[in-house]
């Protein structure tokens, strides 16, 4: 579960990101976060993955009251929580399997292990026949399903997507949504943070608006409003 209770968040030197904003996700939900530029989205999401600390208010995930997170936890809420941004931000000098597998490496994980499981979920994005490719030799909505299966490798609970197909075509855009469908559907919670009406309307999950800061429309199986 992740819940906002009377989050604000207001950055320096007094501008309002966020506004009093109660909210609760519950586990396995598929919502998108929406509303028009500069509404306090991505800082949503930021504060979700401890990017950012709320100003105000408390945020919590699972269990875990995550609002003032010592700065040696993020790695482990980071482990449970997958996070996929509009800018692909993978390696330029490694392969899709190394890129993948770079996020286990960290971790500390062995390289037997890594060896089964970053295949296992290249598989799951449609790059299985890929692996060895550099990220200039694919696509961008090939990129952007690396980036997806670096963000699972962890098995998360969450995963958090912010504009994840701002870079995409119309085609490529529609297959991510449907991987991250997907996704969904093997029970990890999706938190989809966009601006793209049209996904959004095609979805038919929960919707979240977000304007000036403030959630002024929460729908079961909603629209894009604005």
């Amino acid at each position: 579960m992740i819940s906002f209770r009377g989050v604000s968040k207001i950055y320096p030197p007094n501008v309002t990101a966020l506004k009093d904003v109660d909210l609760v996700i519950q586990p396995g939900e598929f919502v998108s976060i929406v509303g028009q530029s500069g509404t306090g989205k991505t800082t949503l999401a930021k504060l979700i993955i401890a990017e950012q600390r709320p100003t105000r208010g408390k945020v919590v995930i699972g269990d875990w009251d995550i609002t003032n997170i010592k700065a040696g936890e993020i790695p482990i809420l980071r482990r449970q929580i997958g996070v996929v941004f509009q800018d692909f931000k993978l390696l330029p000098r490694k392969t899709l399997f190394e890129n993948v597998a770079f996020a286990l490496e960290v971790a500390g994980m062995q390289r037997k292990r890594i060896a089964t499981i970053v295949p296992q979920v290249l598989k799951i994005v449609g790059l299985e026949g890929k692996m060895d490719r550099f990220p200039r030799e694919v696509s961008g909505g090939e990129q952007q399903r690396a980036v997806i299966a670096r963000a699972l490798v962890h098995r998360p609970k969450i995963l958090v997507a912010d504009e994840p197909t701002g870079n995409l075509d119309a085609i490529n855009a529609h297959d991510i949504i449907e991987l991250l469908r997907k996704i969904n559907e093997f029970g990890t919670t999706i938190v989809l943070v966009t601006h793209n009406r049209e996904i959004v309307n095609m979805l038919h999950k929960r919707v979240v608006t977000i304007d000036q800061g403030m959630v002024i429309s929460d729908q079961k199986t909603g629209r894009y409003l604005l």
